[in-house]
């Protein structure tokens, strides 16, 4: 056998081996800096500045799969490491933005539920860990960890936008926290997008209808918080709504027994 050979047979088991690649990874350090950033804000009472943190750390985290699976640099590593930067930063942080933000006054109700967003984000984060590959991959079974970070901290940018102070909204604070925490657990089912195929031809509408969206984006840029607040209650909601039309819906019959 070759030197040639021998190097080649090298490089390749090289190539392809598990390892900790600095691009996608650096992102996810980047996402979970910013869940940490949220948390400390909060702490000085820049409350703004925290939810904007957490947004910030959601385009982040979008973005550091989507590079690991261009780059082909997908590592076990990798998957571990996002995990616990989304718990970090979808799950500690705006549970401790509301609860400072709002529910410190409450007492142990305050503190309640602002452990209940975070416990149940550990759950959906360790249960959507361990059905990937079971679900249906057009589906989130329970509210996806960011679009509940979205929903709480798109809450508490818009109020502090519009001047509202925290405890003057304990309580729908309380409500809303508790809903973005138990339907993050719950078995409804929330329309994830991996069906769409970016590589497949749209007809001419659809461009016309990003570039609607687009322009839309720029003409409520002053309005950017309640217009991310909107979009998270919405998509909060979708789920309940697909829900509610299901019902109505015949169920398929079940599959013949076999020798049926």
């Amino acid at each position: 056998m070759d030197k040639e050979h021998v190097r080649g047979r090298w490089m390749a088991r090289r190539r392809f081996r598990p390892g900790i690649y600095w691009l996608p990874n650096a992102i996810t350090t980047a996402a979970l800096f910013a869940g940490f950033y949220a948390i400390v804000q909060a702490m000085n009472n820049r409350f703004a500045v925290a939810a904007a943190a957490i947004f910030v750390a959601m385009v982040l985290d979008g973005l550091d799969g989507r590079i690991a699976r261009l780059t082909h640099t997908q590592s076990d590593f990798g998957a571990e490491f996002d995990s616990l930067s989304d718990m970090v930063s979808f799950g500690a942080a705006p549970a401790l933005v509301i609860y400072e933000w709002a529910l410190r006054g409450m007492g142990k109700y305050g503190w309640a539920a602002a452990f209940a967003y975070c416990a149940c984000a550990a759950l959906r984060l360790a249960r959507f860990n361990t059905n990937i590959g079971i679900v249906d991959k057009r589906y989130f079974q329970g509210l996806p960890s960011p679009a509940a970070a979205a929903l709480v901290a798109g809450f508490v940018w818009a109020a502090e936008t519009f001047r509202y102070r925290g405890p003057e909204l304990d309580w729908i604070a309380v409500a809303v926290t508790a809903f973005a925490a138990f339907t993050m657990v719950s078995n409804v089912r929330f329309y994830s997008g991996k069906d769409i195929n970016i590589r497949k031809s749209i007809p001419f509408w659809g461009i016309v209808m990003i570039a609607v969206g687009v322009v839309a984006l720029f003409v409520m840029a002053d309005n950017l918080p309640e217009v991310l607040f909107i979009i998270a209650a919405t998509y909060a909601a979708s789920g309940y709504v697909m829900l509610l039309a299901s019902m109505g819906r015949p169920k398929e019959p079940p599959p013949p027994a076999n020798g049926a």
